[in-house]
């Protein structure tokens, strides 16, 4: 099984980038950065760890998460592997991550 990434989350991951290389420092950013890679990696193996993410249970497509630092990382199981489809900051409205005004900076 492997991680997949959508380009959602992918964008996500980097606005968290370019927000703490811009604000802190670059040591900073690769740090939160590696430690969001590092949280997705036993998920090959363990699935089914991460809680159920209840605010897009609506979707029906088991969307789970687990919790790095500030951050969610909100994935499903796909045939494929496991699909990280959201990088959410836990600092905003929990609400906000069913916005679908929501995009990430390109």
């Amino acid at each position: 099984m492997k991680i997949l990434w959508t380009d959602f989350a992918i964008a996500s991951l980097a606005d968290i980038y370019k927000y703490y290389k811009e604000n802190a420092n670059v040591q900073v950013a690769r740090k939160i950065r590696t430690s969001i890679f590092s949280a997705t990696k036993h998920l090959t193996k363990h699935p089914q760890s991460g809680q159920v993410e209840l605010t897009l249970e609506r979707l029906e497509e088991e969307h789970r998460y687990v919790s790095q630092g500030n951050y969610k990382i909100v994935y499903k199981q796909v045939s494929e592997g496991i699909l990280i489809t959201d990088v959410f900051d836990t600092r905003q409205d929990p609400l906000k991550i069913n916005n679908p005004e929501r995009k990430p900076e390109k």
